[in-house]
């Protein structure tokens, strides 16, 4: 029944893209709109406070801070799994223990623990681009620690999610290098069992065709071009400790010959610690295609903007975009300031052209938007059972942490025609709406914590919360990256806030009743009636799962 409430569109009802502008800087208003546009693509979800900070600043000042790294995390994975048979006590680190057996049970304790406290960074984000990246490179280089307990230490898996944000603002050609490198990587595509006697091609064909150059038309690669990288990355591999080590006696010293996709270009062999130097010149030798560039700025505009690419997007965007890319010498941080100060970037505010939140945009959006409370700093058991709640949450969505089970990454990133549209289906539209409703109402628990919206905390966030109509108004904006019609809002207020009373000072009243005296448990209920009665029907809409 929708109680008069204003008629929800269909979850199909998808808004179109408008035709792209270049990126030429962005000149127009710098209002909320604008910001709140920013902060949902860059951040996961837009706060009341935020907003406020980031309006405070101008555009570019905004880009520029939203680009700073961040520090690193001070505290690393705890034990959250009580029992360890190398002796690390509950809600101590295991990072520094080592676990050199085989010991499955107790590693997949750790990995389990390393989701969880992943989780628990995206949740931390700070004002920062960083942990978003570090998740966008995640997806890039796909791999699965869930299919590995046995075989792959969860230290690695660590150590993998700082090589990421090491270089996730940074230079794509060191990520690209230091990925090749990486023991979980060398572990998880058999780059450790690569010898000059038999070749693995796995990680030479997957650095080609996801890794650097892509798989479209213009990525002319060849089989044999796969055969001679597998040859380059002979030698490297990983040691009893599970150290990164090159062992020249494995390594191929012969030459190895490219196609013309590639100009042609030969490696010449080199014997004893110079060989592990080929991997230098193979990495340069791929991105010095003009596909390398335009790859990877095709996967940040798909990520940050929108997920189809016409001929004008690659005329307009994508070509500009890789010239920057290459003349920055492959600076991350560089394609993504001119991306973000971009006319084009903002049309995208008006012309409707929005992509359906993943599973994380989603849910820590949803906690970051409502100032959701959360345990203390010093509560790790109850700061870990939130972790844990939201990274189940997610995997029951179908984005799941260090969960990848394909090596191109989450389907809705890559799978066209439908791209993001994927994360939405009969079932996971289902349990998005069903968990904002527990959210809003009796709240999520596990393991004795609680995630709970607080309709009353959250709207004295806003500016002028006992205007109805202004309260309509902040909420929306905050809440629906597309909005809603002036009547569209006039009938929520109407129905919801006022009762279907015909005067504004019936909200008024009830709000000012509620702030007078808190204590007042009628006044509070009248109150948090009507607002989880609003926030409830606006996070049901199908324009919630926009940004």
């Amino acid at each position: 029944m929708n109680k008069g409430y204003p008629a929800k569109t269909q979850p199909d009802e998808m808004p179109a893209p408008g035709s792209p502008a270049g990126l030429e800087a962005y000149s127009g208003e710098w209002d909320t709109l604008q910001v709140v546009h920013l902060l949902k693509r860059t951040l996961f979800g837009a706060r009341a406070a935020d907003i406020t900070y980031f309006k405070s600043l101008t555009m570019e000042q905004a880009v520029n801070e939203l680009l700073q790294p961040a520090p690193l995390p001070a505290e690393p994975p705890l034990n959250n799994y009580m029992t360890d048979p190398t002796g690390v006590a509950p809600w101590q680190t295991w990072i520094d223990t080592g676990l050199l057996f085989a010991d499955k049970e107790l590693n997949e304790n750790r990995v389990r623990s390393l989701q969880c406290w992943w989780t628990g960074q995206l949740l931390n984000q700070g004002r920062s681009i960083h942990e978003k990246m570090t998740l966008f490179w995640h997806n890039h280089f796909a791999m699965d620690a869930t299919a590995h307990f046995e075989d792959i230490n969860a230290r690695l898996w660590y150590n993998q999610y700082l090589t990421l944000r090491a270089n996730a603002l940074g230079n794509f050609k060191q990520l690209v290098k230091s990925i090749t490198l990486d023991p979980a990587m060398l572990l998880f595509l058999n780059g450790s069992t690569n010898q000059k006697k038999s070749p693995n091609e796995n990680f030479a064909r997957e650095l080609q065709e996801l890794y650097t150059v892509g798989k479209g038309i213009n990525s002319k690669y060849t089989e044999d071009d796969v055969r001679a990288a597998a040859r380059v990355l002979t030698g490297h591999s990983v040691d009893v400790n599970f150290n990164y080590v090159f062992l020249a006696g494995n390594h191929d010293d012969d030459n190895k010959s490219f196609s013309t996709f590639y100009s042609n270009h030969t490696i010449t062999g080199r014997s004893g610690e110079p060989g592990a130097t080929e991997v230098d010149e193979l990495i340069d030798m791929l991105l010095a295609t003009d596909e390398a560039a335009r790859f990877i700025c095709r996967k940040l505009y798909s990520f940050f903007v929108y997920y189809q690419l016409d001929d004008a997007i690659e005329t307009n965007i994508i070509g500009p975009l890789a010239d920057i890319f290459r003349k920055s010498g492959y600076n991350i941080t560089e394609v993504l300031r001119t991306l973000f100060t971009s006319q084009h970037f903002y049309d995208l505010v008006n012309s409707g052209a929005c992509i359906i939140k993943s599973p994380l945009d989603f849910l820590i959006g949803l906690v970051h938007e409502y100032n959701v409370a959360l345990p203390a700093a010093d509560d790790a058991a109850g700061r870990y059972a939130i972790y844990k709640m939201l990274l189940q949450r997610a995997t029951e969505l179908q984005q799941e942490i260090l969960g990848i089970d394909e090596v191109a990454g989450w389907y809705p990133y890559y799978q066209a025609p439908n791209y993001h549209e994927l994360w939405i289906n009969s079932v996971t539209y289902t349990q998005r709406n069903f968990y904002t409703d527990l959210l809003i109402s009796t709240g999520d628990m596990m393991d004795g914590a609680q995630l709970t919206i607080d309709p009353l905390a959250f709207t004295k966030l806003l500016p002028n919360p006992g205007d109805p109509n202004q309260l309509v108004t902040d909420a929306v904006n905050i809440l629906l990256r597309t909005g809603l019609s002036d009547s569209s809002k006039q009938l929520l207020k109407q129905t919801i806030l006022l009762s279907n009373q015909t005067n504004d000072l019936y909200w008024t009243q009830a709000w000012q009743a509620y702030l007078n005296n808190p204590a007042d448990m009628n006044a509070a209920a009248i109150a948090k009636t009507h607002l989880q009665a609003l926030y409830k029907y606006l996070m049901n809409l199908p324009e919630y799962q926009l940004s």
